[in-house]
This record gives C-alpha cells, structure tokens and sequence, in this order.
C-alpha cells in the first residue's frame, strides 16, 4: 500500500470478505482505542455492526464468550475492560432527545470510558477524538462480503494511520494472522510486542514512531539534541545492519515502515546473562569478549540505512555527558536532601565534573551502544562463540569512549556484582584487547572507566528519581542503593579527586568511606 493512499484525511475503505474479518477488524479497532475516544458506529440493516460491535467489546473486556446484547432498549450497556478502561455501548435509535442523554449520565459515563455509540447522528455536535466506522453490503466482492469506511477525527487521525500502516506491514510481511501479546516496555517511549504466527514462529514488533524535538532546554537545544537520543528508528537499523555486519548477533529485520517507526525483528528470546544469583560468568565473559571484539575494530562514523539515506553517529560529548550528569541535580539530589541544591553547588558540581570530563573523548572513538546492560543482552546457547551474546535496544548508539559501554555491563543497575567479580572481568577485556592491539594503554582505560562509570551511575540515580517522581514508576528507585554503590566505587579513583570532593559535602553518603 502507498504511503500517499494512507492520508489520513481521506478514507480508509476495507473489504470484508465474511463475518469472521469483520470480527477480526473489531478487534482490531479495539488495539488502537483509548478512555475518552468514541467510534460512530454506522451502516445500514445487515451490514455487520453487531458483528463488528460484539466483537470490539470482548476484545477490550477480555472475555472471548461475553455475551453483548444489543441496548436498543437500554440504550446505554457499561461494561469494565480489562486494565480498568470501561467500555460503554450506546444505541440512539429510540433517542428522544438530547435531553435523555442528560438524564442518562451519557456525557459523564463517557468521559473516561470508550463509547461505541450505533446511530451516531442523533448525538449533539461534539469534539474529541472520534473514529466514524461505517459498514455497508458489498455484494460485488461476494456474497457475504461488507465494506468497511474509517475516517478518524479530532486527533484519533494520526492513531488510524499508525494502525493502518501496522496493518499493512504485518500482511506484506506475513505475520497477518499472528498473535499480538503487548510486552514490557523499558523506561522509554517505545512498545513492544511479540507476534506469534499460527505455525509457533514468533518475531518481535517495535513500535516507535518518530518523537518530536522537544522544546530549548539549554543554548537553544532540546534534551534530545544535547544527549544525543536517536528520535526515530532509522538509528536502529543503521547500527542493526552494521553490528550484523561483523558477525554479531543483532536481530534480523524482517519487515520494515521507517516512516511509521515499526519494526518487525527476529525474535532472540527470553534467555538471560544474569539470574537471581547475579552475573551468570560465562556468559558475562562472552559479552565483555564481544566488546573487546567491537573496541578493537575500526569502525566507520556514517552507517547505511536504506538506499541513499545515511546515519551519522553523533560524538558522545562533554557537552552530552556533562548535561547528563546534572540530572541528579534536578532530580536525585532534592529526593535525599529534601530541597533543592542552591546555585553554588550546582556550579561547583558542573565545574568539577567539567575538569574530570576533559579529555574523555580519545582520539579513535568506538561505536558505544550506550545501554549495554543484562536487560538488553540475549544469551543464545544454540549459537557459537560471540554469536551466543544477542544485542537489542542501540538506537541511541554513539561514537564514544570504549570504557562508557564495559562500565554499563560490569556496573548494571540491576545486578548485584562484586568487586572481585568486576576486577576478574576488566581483566578479562584488558587481555583481549591487548591480543589485537599490543600498545593498549590499560592506565588511560582504568581512568576513564572510573570516570565514565561515575558518570553513569551519577545519570542513572537522577533518571531513576524521574521515572518515578515524573513518570510514576517507583519500581526504579529499588535499584538506587546499589547504583549508590557503584558510584562510590568509581570516586576512589585519583582521576575524580574534585567530583569526590563534591559529594563529600553535599552529598556525604555517596563519598568513599575511606575519604
């Protein structure tokens, strides 16, 4: 289907071949509903809107066998959908008035449910996002078949064009007929979900449609821009194809819309590096093995997306790092000290973590995959060698410091891992990258390891915070103390002697004991 067919200001015209596709459509439908949309409900005797309607409420309610009469006497049937969004059923064909409506409660029913409301012209004139669904006979594609009409409105628009852009990648791409089972998301805007077809083959899809720049935060440029977030998917598929390209296991891309942010991916599985118990070695050794293998390989800057478009890496910054790590200022600070910092600490934090930042940029950059965590590490035991480390979640990769990418797996926010442990394994990368470059400089790494790992860690307590005081996501704030250990573990070293300084007097618990 062309991009120019799925304007959404025009139509969106669906054959339905029998009673079974206007049941999968209502299901459909129901994916892409939110509590405050309504969905106009149109069409004349025999066109399927009870098909259609019956099919949308068991869908959103959970319940494959709930029986949905029709509330032509009633006119307004609630039910309560799963995830506690209710679902309200509305027929207005015996609608006297307006002023029934009123009487009904229809307005603030409504307010924070879905509303499927049949014979829609006789509601009043409203805003609101609206999706007007109108079903007809169409007896010249068989003898069963029913043309379906969706428009979107009041900003349901935009929703019925990603969904119809879904649909058509997932038909082209053959996984129509699979499965859809939301998975957890992580800590960003990005959802994912796992399609199984009706054969057990399974992929992965990701939806990330391209955000907006945000607004001037700092010299006229947004969060995004500072940090260096990747703000489409185009970034995935470049560092996809290009960790693909040397041998290491990224998942394959099955099906594409880049200009919709959706991906179909191979599905690599559920297997971990890391268990209750902690790092799981051998598989921890493969995963430093693989960046020793990435840092010792020149890599190029600028990566092939599709034919005549390109991704530049962006650099991994002092500017990118500095402003990172103010984020405890804003965030993680006032949540132990109870207010905010004042203006002299906030200055002495920037001008100490701007002298341990010089220089940090070597001289021949490496890919830094940034989020090179057991979260997004796959262990793939059918596979041999570095092949067995599965890699996901790099869009937001950059040309950085070696050491950025070895501190994020041997100093994870959630996993317990000892000093030992982390010695045995910065050991480990040390010899590997010693075999392929002998004049590997272990001094200048342990240095900016420990810088970057208190950077990290210094970033990471102020995300954390704001996950939960702005995203409403407590779950975060379990993993601070160790994080609060990692952190003080880094400022031992001679290299952030200012930095630790800092937090000797502002924020004590996190200094070495030993200072």
């Amino acid at each position: 289907m062309d991009r120019e067919d799925m304007d959404a200001r025009a139509p969106w015209e669906i054959v339905l071949p029998d009673e079974t596709a206007t049941e999968d459509l209502g299901r459909f439908l129901a994916e892409l509903l939110r509590p405050g949309d309504l969905v106009a409900l149109s069409g004349g005797l025999g066109g399927g809107k009870t098909t259609l309607a019956r099919a949308l409420i068991r869908e959103m309610t959970g319940d494959p066998d709930l029986e949905v009469p029709s509330p032509t006497f009633t006119l307004l049937q609630p039910y309560e959908g799963r995830g506690g969004v209710a679902v309200v059923h509305a027929d207005l064909y015996r609608l006297r008035g307006p002023d029934e409506l009123v009487e009904l409660g229809f307005e603030e029913m409504i307010e924070r449910a879905v509303a499927l409301v049949e014979w829609p012209d006789r509601l009043p004139p409203r805003s609101g996002p609206t999706l007007a669904v109108d079903l007809a006979l169409a007896p010249e594609f068989g003898e069963t078949a029913r043309l379906a009409r969706l428009i979107g409105g009041g900003g349901l628009g935009e929703r019925l064009t990603r969904a119809r852009a879904l649909r058509a990648l997932l038909d082209r791409s053959g996984w129509g007929e699979a499965e859809r089972r939301p998975m957890q998301g992580d800590a960003s805007s990005r959802a994912y979900e796992r399609l199984t077809n009706p054969d057990g083959t399974q992929a992965i899809l990701m939806i990330s449609p391209a955000r907006p720049d945000g607004p001037p935060v700092r010299d006229g440029k947004s969060y995004s821009a500072i940090v260096k977030l990747a703000e489409s998917v185009h970034a995935f598929v470049a560092i996809d194809r290009g960790l693909r390209a040397l041998g290491l296991s990224a998942p394959r891309i099955l099906g594409e819309d880049l200009e919709a942010g959706l991906l179909i991916l191979e599905d690599l599985g559920t297997e971990p590096v890391a268990d209750a118990n902690g790092p799981r070695p051998e598989r921890y050794a493969e995963a430093v093995k693989v960046l020793a293998r990435l840092h010792g390989t020149a890599l190029p800057a600028v990566l092939p997306i599709a034919e005549g478009q390109d991704h530049a890496l962006p650099p991994y910054d002092r500017e990118a790092l500095l402003f990172e790590a103010e984020l405890l200022l804003d965030w993680y600070a006032p949540h132990i000290a109870g207010a905010p910092l004042p203006p002299a600490a906030r200055d002495a934090f920037t001008a100490a973590w701007s002298e341990a930042l010089e220089g940090i940029l070597p001289e021949r950059p490496t890919w830094t995959l940034r989020d090179y965590h057991s979260p997004n590490l796959i262990w793939l035991p059918e596979r041999d060698g570095l092949e067995r480390i599965g890699l996901i979640d790099f869009q937001d990769a950059v040309l950085g410091h070696p050491a950025y990418d070895v501190a994020s797996l041997l100093q994870d926010a959630r996993v317990d891992a000892t000093a030992e442990f982390e010695l045995r394994q910065l050991g480990l990368y040390a010899r590997e990258r010693r075999l392929r470059e002998p004049d590997f400089d272990v001094q200048d790494f342990a240095r900016a390891y420990a810088v970057l790992g208190a950077q990290r860690a210094t970033k990471i307590l102020g995300i954390f915070v704001r996950l939960d005081r702005r995203d409403g996501k407590p779950g975060y704030l379990a993993h601070l103390p160790r994080i609060e250990g990692y952190l003080t573990r880094n400022l031992a070293h001679p290299a952030l002697a200012g930095v630790r300084s800092w937090y000797e007097t502002h924020l004590p618990r996190l200094a070495p004991a030993s200072a």
